[in-house]
């Protein structure tokens, strides 16, 4: 928009959760401005957004959003909803039509709980009236997004309506898609941070210096010249997503997780720690780099550094509790692919299971300093009592086959689980990363 192009696109916000709609009366408010802040250490770039036009209101029935996207001017709908949104098996990748939301939505076509029946309500309007239909855009951290956002989408479809089903399998597109960009959570210090530069902004958006986005071309209804801006464009996007998957939010739990334990604030704050810093360089260096194909202009090599110096960025305030938010479909879709491969080629895969343990550790709900992590994860109650149980036999834990699946038959994972969770117990989180930095083995 700033060279001048693409006029004739914009961007509606949407949301079909109630604190969405505090969102919307806050941007409503304020024209649809947001001020975007990159922060680096060397200075910070501050510049006002204007490409929001609107924000369709959020309510129980989704009806205004299901309006708004049966309008022939959409023509992409995007999805932010978090990897465990999908409603996906995590031990088997399918799609589960028993959740409680999908068995809503299947007795309330017209009136969904979901984003998924929303936009299926949407499209069964725009193919009644005749109008084309949009394409599906998935932004989440999930490998072959766009292929599970197709799944999700069609399988629920043909729960409500077969032949509406293969109608959007025809002529909808889902181009999968990679991006990447780290953006803290906007609370206070955001907004008191925008202040500093005379704006008043009640949802300021702060960023790191690096961006990328790679995308399946395959857009049905056209799309913006966003490669005029520096996005890849590429048939070949499961390298990417791989390397960032697996590096950087397989990395991300690595770390967060035992920042939780022992009570450390920020993420840049972890890289500081002289374990966990070493534990993450060690393990996407030595564990996770062997399953990452180079890119064009990157080797995997190269990215673990990438991602060593942007979790360093003092100036990225982001929470340990909010990277190591969701632990149940983060482990299972950024780490337990690459355990299952590294088990399976006969790869080192000590420090992956070491992170299964802390994992495990941290759902007990307990840090190092006798202090209460407060729950920190959708399946919570079912999570802290397994791990309390596993205190006394990790087969526990690893029994969950919702999570684990066949590893838990895998005797060199579980003695190895086994080995770490029991160290974690008696030595303590420091040692036992010291342990597995200085031999590796059991």
């Amino acid at each position: 928009m700033q060279q001048g192009l693409c006029h004739d696109w914009a961007i509606i916000g949407a949301g079909v959760r109630p604190a969405d709609e505090i969102q919307r009366q806050r941007l409503q408010d304020q024209n649809y401005l947001t001020t975007l802040i990159e922060l680096d250490p060397s200075g910070k770039l501050v510049e006002i957004v204007g490409s929001m036009i609107g924000f369709a209101k959020v309510e129980s029935s989704n009806s205004a959003l299901i309006q708004q996207m049966a309008d022939p001017q959409i023509r992409i709908v995007s999805l932010t909803v978090t990897e465990g949104g999908y409603f996906i098996n995590p031990s088997t990748g399918k799609f589960n039509p028993n959740s409680p939301d999908v068995q809503y939505d299947v007795t309330h076509p017209n009136e969904p709980k979901t984003a998924f029946g929303s936009i299926i309500a949407a499209l069964k309007i725009r193919r009644d009236q005749g109008i084309a239909p949009f394409t599906c855009m998935s932004c989440d951290n999930l490998q072959g997004n766009g292929d599970i956002f197709k799944q999700t989408v069609s399988e629920l479809a043909a729960l409500i309506d077969p032949e509406l089903s293969q109608w959007i399998i025809a002529n909808c597109t889902f181009p999968n898609s990679m991006v990447d960009c780290i953006v803290p959570a906007t609370g206070p210090k955001e907004i008191a941070l925008a202040k500093t530069y005379d704006i008043e902004d009640a949802a300021p958006v702060t960023h790191e210096n690096f961006r990328q986005w790679v995308i399946e071309d395959n857009f049905c209804a056209g799309r913006p010249q966003w490669e005029r801006v520096g996005v890849t464009f590429t048939q070949d996007i499961h390298s990417y997503e791989a390397m960032k998957i697996r590096i950087l939010n397989g990395g991300h739990q690595v770390i967060a997780n035992p920042g939780e334990v022992l009570g450390i604030d920020y993420i840049s704050q972890c890289m500081q720690h002289p374990e966990i810093g070493e534990l993450f360089r060690k393990v996407a260096s030595t564990e996770v780099v062997p399953h990452v194909q180079p890119v064009p202009g990157m080797t995997p090599l190269s990215y673990v550094d990438l991602i060593n110096r942007r979790f360093s960025n003092p100036e990225i305030v982001d929470t340990v509790r909010r990277v190591a938010f969701d632990g149940s479909s983060r482990h299972t879709g950024f780490i337990l692919p690459v355990l299952r491969d590294a088990l399976h080629q006969e790869k080192p895969y000590q420090g992956l299971t070491l992170s299964q343990a802390i994992w495990a550790r941290m759902c007990e709900g307990t840090r190092e300093n006798g202090s209460v992590i407060e729950p920190n994860d959708p399946y919570w109650a079912e999570l802290n009592p397994v791990a309390k149980s596993a205190k006394n036999d990790p087969l526990i834990w690893l029994k969950q086959k919702h999570i684990y699946g066949e590893l838990v038959e895998n005797e060199r994972f579980y003695q190895s689980f086994s080995f770490w969770f029991n160290k974690l117990w008696t030595d303590g989180l420091a040692l036992t990363i010291q342990h597995y930095l200085q031999k590796n083995n059991l």
